[in-house]
């Protein structure tokens, strides 16, 4: 069973009574297969998500306290932050080897908790052999905001992306080949014979790999548009197809995404870095995984500030089919590729 089809499962024993991805849920809770879970008993005001991070798995071993801190943050920060919420609290379980490194660890992370006004209100501690983490965020919003569930999206919105896709992925592979911080920088590995602009590049998709930044402000700017005028937002963390087709099936729609200017959403020098290193840039663009950007939906009268740089990238259809469209006339199936937790593979 792959995680979409757990998910799903888990979503009908539940009683959630709609399909996985919505923001319906048990009495009104969106939680399972959501990014976050609104609480109704709280006025709708209390949102709450939980991420976790596992040595080997989702970072390299070894990789410096302070980093793991900073990402570890910095994931759960990017589901409030397709919820719209302020984040406010956090909870951490930490288990780790005897010699790990708990003060640079903690420092980090309450220096990264201070930085977005979150309080680290409690948690629990545990041995194990190797390093594992598990965050719960809890945030605020006001009963006036837009919900902004995966089930919002509606035929005729135009689709949107906060960011570009497929450095994280570049990064990911860099730092597989042996990239690593040093201090305040980037240290690539020598055998790779990357210069200039490339090389800098290259330094920039382990810092988006391995230190995402949240989308905060683009969220509470969507949640403040208010149910009438916002639409559908995802995180995009396990890959923009997959995750397209997420928030795609949970509002019962298809989409139309025009190729040019997917492509055209990453930096002039993303191209040149794949080149240099034989990657397939625009698969990683489609299915890489780990951007922390938001994916959301508007309608076409509605447009982000030039502040938050966002790119339109396609519309939404009433078919329930997702296709990329080419300047030449040509479209294909975008097939739903991408990170499966529990198959773990693309």
């Amino acid at each position: 069973m792959n995680e979409e089809r757990l998910v799903a499962w888990l979503g009908r024993r539940a009683g959630k009574g709609r399909s996985p991805g919505g923001t319906g849920g048990i009495g009104g809770i969106g939680g399972i297969g959501d990014d976050t879970a609104s609480l109704p008993r709280f006025g709708g005001r209390t949102v709450v998500t939980v991420d976790q991070q596992i040595e080997g798995v989702h970072f390299q071993e070894g990789l410096d306290p302070a980093v793991v801190a900073r990402r570890l943050l910095a994931v759960n920060l990017s589901d409030l932050a397709a919820s719209g919420a302020v984040p406010r609290h956090a909870f951490l379980a930490l288990a780790a080897p005897e010699e790990f490194d708990h003060p640079t660890f903690f420092r980090a992370l309450l220096s990264a908790c201070r930085r977005f006004g979150v309080t680290l209100a409690g948690g629990d501690l545990a041995t194990s052999v190797f390093l594992h983490l598990s965050l719960t965020l809890i945030g605020e919003k006001s009963p006036r905001e837009a919900p902004l569930g995966r089930d919002q999206a509606k035929p005729g919105h135009r689709v949107w992306l906060g960011g570009t896709l497929g450095e994280s992925a570049v990064g990911c592979w860099l730092v597989a080949m042996g990239a690593r911080f040093r201090g305040a920088g980037v240290e690539l590995p020598e055998s790779l014979s990357l210069q200039g602009g490339v090389r800098t590049a290259a330094a920039r998709a382990v810092r988006r790999h391995l230190l995402p930044v949240p989308q905060l402000e683009l969220g509470r700017w969507l949640a403040a548009l208010g149910p009438r005028r916002a639409g559908a937002a995802i995180d995009v963390s396990d890959g923009f197809a997959k995750d397209l087709h997420r928030l795609c099936a949970a509002s019962d729609v298809g989409a139309t995404i025009d190729a040019e200017a997917l492509n055209s959403s990453t930096p002039r020098s993303f191209a040149a870095l794949c080149k240099a290193l034989e990657l397939d840039g625009a698969g990683l663009v489609e299915s890489g995984g780990e951007d922390y950007i938001l994916l959301f939906t508007l309608p076409k009268t509605v447009s982000p500030p030039p502040r938050f740089r966002a790119v339109a990238i396609g519309v939404v259809t009433h078919k329930k089919r997702i296709l990329l469209s080419h300047p030449t006339g040509r479209a294909r199936r975008l097939a739903p590729r991408g990170w499966d937790h529990l198959a773990q593979r693309g």
